[in-house]
């Protein structure tokens, strides 16, 4: 199986990049990594320093030299989870100056699959703007948006519920999440809007 590539940026939520290493490995993807300055930050902020072991192949973010720099690596998707704002407003204008923005870029010009899990709130129109123009160069912008009608139990479970979208979008077969119609819900006979708590 060619590998994936993980990117992660200076946003909170580095349990999402975590818990998708962690998923891929289980699946016997390969991994390669990459951080910006800022997320190597974030991650030994919010304790996620295990993020290192789980990858097969961890590279400097001002290493140009690096393999997955060049339209010749192959590879099977590109994640980076989390998004900043910055590196997505880099990404929607071509602005390839550090590795992980570059590598993201050759996936654009490669048409190759690029995920980005933005993590922000509130947005203004700009950030808007920029993912307009990343989906309309064929990204998919994925928000780090967790549901709640499969009744999570643990922030893990949370986190899993929008890393099911991810490896849904990376054409993986996994065990990670129920699906809605495997809930039972929304069908004729299931639970209806009185059993969730919902009014009418």
């Amino acid at each position: 199986m060619e590998p994936f590539i993980i990117g992660i940026t200076g946003a909170s939520g580095a349990l999402y990049a975590h818990r998708l290493l962690r998923h891929l490995k289980d699946l016997d993807a390969e991994v390669h990594l990459v951080l910006t300055e800022h997320g190597k930050q974030v991650v030994a902020y919010e304790g996620q320093k295990a993020i290192y072991e789980l990858a097969d192949k961890v590279y400097r973010n001002d290493d140009l030299f690096a393999p997955i720099a060049s339209g010749s690596f192959r590879h099977r998707g590109m994640i980076i989870a989390p998004c900043t704002m910055a590196t997505l407003g880099k990404l929607a204008h071509g602005i390839g100056d550090s590795l992980l923005a570059r590598a993201a870029d050759v996936c654009l010009k490669e048409r190759r699959k690029l995920i980005v899990l933005p993590r922000e709130t509130p947005m203004h129109a700009v950030h808007f703007r920029n993912q307009a123009i990343l989906s309309d160069l064929g990204a998919v912008v994925l928000p780090a948006n967790p549901s709640f009608y499969l009744k999570p139990q643990s922030i893990e479970d949370l986190v899993d519920t929008v890393l099911a979208r991810v490896l849904d979008h990376l054409g993986l077969d996994h065990p990670v999440s129920h699906r809605w119609r495997e809930m039972g819900v929304g069908q004729d006979g299931g639970r209806g809007t009185e059993d969730r708590g919902i009014s009418q």
